[in-house]
């Protein structure tokens, strides 16, 4: 099959039936057609479709090793920095489209699963069969083009106790039997963005295990289908409320639905299985393999997307008003100029100094790439902060598209004209405006992207325990050594 279209994207989807819990109603059928999927589940058929694009065939496909179909770049496995730049290409291509506000592609996860399919030895730590097992998975998603979700997080019923001791343990999805032929799978996880809309999903360790016993059952890596008897989505409220693109130009298009995921006694196969048990490699999934620094990859060039799209928002808002000669205006200009080529910077010198990981994968340096990942979900706030600013008032008197083409057209015409721009022209500037930084779209991407890799406190944590600063240290003690004055004994 290889690189699937947005038509037979849709037509699989449509085909599906899964259980979707949406604002008190069931849903088991039509989610294409769904208003509150309706809008990205054309986003995402939009981003198959230009896989088949001539320009950009070469850029977003590759031939597969195995079919010689052209299959997505994203499930390229990079053997030189040159593949690596192929694959970001790609990567930046797709979030182009949607300025970065897709946060759930499928070159995500895609990448993620290409480091996994590549460590066999160790997989085959806890089983040789797990090792098989997420090759053979990989392959499939490869070559029938699959969109994934993953899930990672236990549901927040009491944080100060371990999956474990929540509420009996009853809470977070857990093992609760075994059979001849998989595990069955019972309780919660969060979060699922666009679960309600992916193929498939992929539920992988929470990396919080404490490896006790009590842990085991808690403890593993599998992939099942959307459609899985007894897997349910219970959605958040939608935020495409059939405003048009006009008036909620971002949320009409890009909503990506987020959603708990319940496990109902939900079996799963033995060979859809990556890892079960072992809480200490559960703990360790993302680095050893190195699939957390592929992901992050094709989050820098998602992010850097955005940025670009931050600063363009900001430059035509600006213009169009009048206030860009102004020095307080032109700061915060330059705070976004600068934002963005830290960024690019960052994604350059990862990639500059990239290895061989020890299943022979060209990765990314991790150190750049962990620095992007935990500067920017704290920059990010800024972005709405500079637009709500700039934007001032203007964005509280914003007459909707029934205004601007109804009874009350001459008034915005004549009234809420701009310095570079017609009365419909700004109108329309604005409500993306306001879709970016005050709506609830907006506000939505600026949580998602703040607590992205989780916690940003805990990351830090982590990425200070992982840093090596001894040879920086080493130079400041060496100095103070060659001062020459001896120190007194306490």
């Amino acid at each position: 099959m290889g690189a699937r279209t947005g038509k037979e994207y849709i037509e699989r989807l449509r085909a599906s039936r899964r259980t979707v819990q949406l604002d008190g109603e069931t849903l088991s059928s039509g989610i294409p057609d769904h208003p509150a999927f309706r809008g990205v589940v054309r986003s995402y058929a939009e981003l198959y479709d230009m896989q088949h694009e001539t320009e950009l065939r070469d850029v977003l496909t590759y031939e597969s090793p195995s079919s010689g179909d052209r299959v997505g770049m994203s499930f390229m496995v990079p053997r030189t920095i040159d593949d690596l730049l192929r694959r970001r290409e790609a990567m930046k291509a797709w979030a182009d489209h949607s300025f970065g506000m897709l946060g759930r592609t499928g070159d995500y996860l895609n990448s993620a699963l290409m480091a996994l399919s590549q460590a066999g030895p160790w997989f085959a730590q806890a089983d040789p069969g797990f090792a098989e097992n997420v090759r053979a998975y990989y392959e499939r998603v490869r070559e029938q083009d699959l969109l994934l979700t993953h899930t990672l997080v236990p549901p927040q019923s009491n944080r100060s106790q371990g999956a474990s001791q929540q509420l009996g343990g009853a809470v977070s999805a857990r093992i609760v039997r075994e059979d001849e032929g998989g595990v069955v799978i019972r309780g919660a996880r969060l979060l699922a963005t666009i679960g309600p809309t992916a193929d498939e999903l992929l539920v992988f360790p929470s990396t919080v295990l404490k490896g006790t016993p009590e842990d085991a059952p808690y403890s593993f890596a599998f992939a099942v289908s959307c459609d899985a008897p007894g897997l349910r989505f219970l959605c958040r409220e939608p935020l495409d409320h059939g405003r048009g693109r006009f008036d909620r130009p971002l949320a009409s298009r890009f909503d990506e639905m987020d959603a708990v995921v319940v496990f109902d006694d939900v079996h799963v196969p033995y060979e859809r299985c990556f890892m079960l048990g072992h809480p200490e490699l559960c703990n360790t999934f993302y680095t050893d393999t190195t699939a957390a620094v592929h992901m992050t990859h094709q989050v820098t060039a998602r992010t850097t997307a955005k940025t670009e799209f931050m600063l363009g928002l900001i430059t035509c808002l600006t213009e169009a008003i009048g206030i860009g000669q102004f020095q307080h205006v032109q700061e915060n200009v330059a705070e976004a100029i600068i934002a963005l080529e830290q960024l690019r910077a960052l994604v350059r010198a990862a990639e500059a100094d990239a290895s061989a990981n020890e299943f022979g994968v060209m990765t990314p340096r991790w150190e750049p790439l962990n620095a992007a990942r935990n500067w920017y979900p704290k920059l990010y706030q800024r972005f709405p902060e500079i637009l709500r600013k700039l934007g001032a008032s203007g964005l509280m008197a914003l007459p909707s598209e029934g205004d601007v083409r109804g009874p009350a057209a001459e008034d915005v015409q004549a009234y809420l004209q701009s310095a570079t721009l017609s009365g419909p022209e700004r109108v329309r500037l604005f409500h993306l405006v306001w879709d970016t930084c005050i709506s609830a779209f907006g506000s939505r991407q600026a949580l998602y992207e703040y607590y992205f890799f989780g916690d940003p406190v805990r990351m830090a944590g982590a990425f200070v325990g992982s840093y090596d600063r001894e040879p920086y240290a080493a130079r400041v003690r060496d100095f103070l050594e060659r001062s020459g004055e001896p120190v007194p004994a306490a």
